[in-house]
């Protein structure tokens, strides 16, 4: 099989609009989450968010075709213009064999919310003919091709929480089968919207802590309540690592292990057993090493929080054995289908720079998350094998093992 490596990334979220800032704001604990202004919350039970604050989409597509397009592929085309430009890639590669591996676990749904309303106001003849491909997950994947010239294989995964995982594990296999030489994987999220936080919040699956949006996201704490909406954009290019070498290229890792799996279980209830045969495949596949260092799902639910340590232990034979395990999502809030990509950006910069993210919030202990979840300020130490987790309503699990080369 092919070995596959990272050579550019590129990223945005509530904290920052490119890699490099995002990953220091987030290793200094900053916050992003704040009150929701994208929409009027006043009457939502729910009312904070971690937006993307002052981007201006022209900066990414013409300001004539901006209309075209809804906001998360805006975001997706920033992150990836990022990872190109990173990447540096050869005006000789051959575009029929560079692909486009897109995610998202919603789509365009403030495109879905607007149509919707104009139809029961003024009526289907005004519904905006760039609706349909403005709010198509895959049109994520379209833009971007369009924009880089890609014509390889230009795939899509709608996996949920774990989307953004999932197009990282569909890239590497495209390329470990000869689909295409490269992939730029790009996974972005946008989905602050009255229809978006009213339908998690009546699951009651976010955080109410209003009155202290910086606090509200605490994963692996006591009195953590639910997660908090985030949304941003991640994106990698990956390459045949002896492409990579022979043109010189700056490679920020290996993917070494990915594991996918099913709860089979509950359409939103998380089970420990399917996240743990997720990590299983992914260590196995890795060839069971030491691993450094653990990017968790981490959502500041009590549910997932505690099954999600549960795996690890079972995964490594018991607390002793589990290293270091982080969740930005205090930081950052969940980025829902985008949130896989970030934290795989995360994880190779945290190997890069050899630090590891804090979980921020962290105040009581719950002896259901008894690990080392580094609490509130971040680490420096060597990484040299890192793991990142995502799960996704339905019972959908992705992991990802990068390797420092």
């Amino acid at each position: 099989m092919r070995r596959v490596v990272v050579t550019g990334m590129g990223m945005i979220n509530s904290v920052g609009h490119d890699k490099e800032s995002s990953f220091k704001a987030i290793c200094d604990g900053e916050c992003g989450i704040d009150m929701i202004t994208i929409f009027d919350p006043s009457d939502y039970s729910v009312k904070i968010a971690g937006e993307v604050k002052d981007f201006d989409p022209s900066t990414v597509m013409h300001p004539k075709e901006v209309k075209k397009a809804d906001r998360f592929i805006h975001l997706g085309l920033k992150a990836a213009k990022e990872a190109m430009v990173d990447a540096r890639i050869p005006e000789d590669t051959d575009m029929e064999k560079f692909g486009i591996s897109a995610a998202s676990g919603i789509g365009g749904l403030p495109a879905i919310e607007k149509n919707s309303i104009i139809i029961e106001t003024k009526g289907s003849k005004r519904i905006s003919p760039f609706f349909i491909p403005s709010a198509l997950v895959n049109m994520l994947g379209g833009f971007v091709s369009i924009e880089h010239g890609t014509k390889g294989p230009n795939l899509s995964s709608v996996t949920a929480c774990a989307a953004g995982t999932h197009a990282v594990s569909e890239a590497v296999k495209t390329i470990m089968c000869g689909g295409a030489e490269k992939m730029l994987v790009v996974s972005a999220e946008s989905a602050i919207t009255g229809a978006g936080v009213g339908g998690f919040a009546a699951m009651k699956a976010l955080s109410t802590r209003n009155d202290e949006p910086k606090k509200a996201s605490r994963p692996f704490d006591a009195n953590r309540d639910g997660f908090v909406m985030g949304e941003g954009a991640a994106a990698l290019v990956l390459e045949i690592y002896e492409d990579a070498v022979a043109r010189g290229a700056n490679i920020y890792g290996e993917i070494v292990g990915f594991g996918e799996s099913g709860d089979a279980n509950h359409i939103t209830t998380p089970s420990l057993d399917g996240p743990a045969r997720a990590m299983k495949a992914a260590y196995k596949m890795a060839g069971e090493p030491k691993i450094d260092y653990v990017n968790a799902h981490g959502t500041s639910t009590p549910i997932n929080d505690k099954n999600e340590t549960a795996a690890l232990k079972e995964l490594l034979g018991g607390k002793e054995n589990c290293p270091p395990m982080s969740s930005i999502k205090g930081q950052i809030g969940h980025c829902l289908g985008a949130a896989g990509g970030i934290e795989a950006v995360v994880c190779l910069m945290a190997m890069r720079d050899g630090i590891i993210p804090p979980t921020i919030n962290y105040e009581t202990p719950d002896e259901n998350c008894d690990l080392d979840i580094v609490p509130n300020k971040a680490r420096h130490t060597e990484l040299n094998v890192v793991m990142s987790n995502s799960f996704g309503f339905g019972g959908t699990n992705g992991v990802l093992i990068f390797k420092k080369i």
